[in-house]
């Protein structure tokens, strides 16, 4: 019951993330042709709750998709123990999570 959850979850997640990737594909592109650099790029996300928001909810849903794949892989192809499994992509989803939120935080805050 867990697995078909999980791959529910992981489909959910990649869902979500497609107007988050296709937004800031868009954007960076558009911000890029209109000629502004990185600094300029990252001034207008800085104080910006919205910015942040978006980054914030993408950098989630990117670690939720990715450790449920990961723990699917790890299973199939590495160690045929479930249990191991499991809890090594919890790590893993609490690594990407703080990683990430940090890096949003110095990007909106820094």
């Amino acid at each position: 019951m867990i697995d078909a959850r999980l791959y529910l979850l992981q489909r959910l997640t990649a869902i979500a993330m497609l107007p988050l990737i296709a937004t800031h594909l868009i954007l960076m592109i558009v911000a890029i042709n209109g000629g502004l650099t990185a600094e300029e790029i990252l001034g207008r996300t800085q104080g910006s709750v919205g910015w942040a928001l978006f980054y914030g909810s993408f950098v989630i849903f990117a670690a939720i998709h990715g450790a449920i794949g990961f723990r699917t892989i790890a299973y199939e192809w590495l160690i045929p123990n479930i249990r191991i499994c499991s809890v090594a992509s919890f790590g893993l989803l609490i690594v990407l999570i703080g990683l990430g939120l940090r890096a949003v935080y110095a990007v909106i805050v820094l």
